[in-house]
């Protein structure tokens, strides 16, 4: 075995630890960052730690539903360190339906942001995938809320804590109205968030990369770069339109996107 062969054996070792960690603070509670292995801004290591606990809990049985996608603000990613976004899994059972009741205890630290949300009719495995291609392969648009989670302690994440925790996914919400690309703005689109009623979060389109689109085509060429692709059916939630707010047990939250349509639901106590 060679000294390179060595060195990675270790970093597996390491990576599960730390993948066995994450796994274990959705019950125990969150636990520290994880520094002591990953360093800010492993990206490799990060997403091995991500990829770790996929293959586990798909062998336990839990099915894809598609990718989120986030830090697709610049100003967060550069609180963060980083000049890229970045992707989590989504699983089947992480959807809520519109309206319905989450309960509290299912969560940590939850925090919510509204996105739109791409729907694929066809599967996009394209290294150089554009705008255009994911335009092409959608079948339509939905106002989403993603409900955010930090299984670190005290939301203190750096790039690396937040991809390895799965990219901080937690539950997504998308709307009943379903809206064909054609003929929609999603650059110049608003975006309204109110908890209890109250406003907590304003935003545009065009405040994820630019467009929404944009963010989807980044996820499909780095998913294509690891040999993995977006499939049929698949659920994109494309990147926060405004800032994510805190939410707590009792609160209903309301997310409206222009042209799009609205979502909501209930965190119950």
């Amino acid at each position: 075995m060679t000294q390179a062969e060595v060195t990675n054996k270790a970093l597996e070792g390491e990576y599960a630890k730390v993948a066995r960690r994450l796994r274990d603070a959705y019950k125990a509670g969150a636990v520290d960052p994880l520094r002591d292995i990953l360093e800010p801004t492993d990206v490799a290591g990060a997403y091995a730690v991500q990829s770790i606990n996929t293959r586990l809990w798909q062998a336990e049985g839990r099915r894809i539903a598609g990718r989120k996608i986030g830090l697709t603000a610049e100003a967060v990613q550069k609180q963060l360190g980083v000049d890229r976004p970045d992707y989590g899994v989504l699983f089947e059972d992480m959807r809520v339906a519109s309206g319905a009741r989450l309960k509290a205890s299912q969560l940590i630290q939850p925090k919510a942001e509204a996105e739109v949300a791409i729907m694929l009719a066809r599967g996009l495995d394209k290294r150089d995938a554009t705008p255009e291609d994911v335009f092409n392969a959608a079948d339509y648009a939905v106002a989403a809320i993603e409900i955010v989670d930090s299984r670190i302690k005290d939301w203190r994440i750096t790039f690396a804590d937040t991809v390895a925790d799965n990219g901080s996914a937690a539950f997504f919400v998308l709307g009943d109205e379903k809206k064909r690309l054609a003929g929609l703005d999603l650059r110049t689109c608003g975006m309204a968030m109110e908890v209890n009623g109250r406003v907590a979060s304003l935003g545009a389109g065009v405040a994820c990369m630019g467009h929404p689109l944009i963010a989807a085509a980044w996820l499909a060429r780095t998913l294509a770069d690891v040999g993995e692709g977006l499939c049929a059916g698949d659920v994109i939630l494309t990147g926060a339109l405004g800032p994510m707010t805190d939410i707590a047990p009792g609160d209903h939250i309301e997310a409206a996107i222009g042209g799009v349509g609205a979502v909501s639901f209930t965190l119950e106590a």
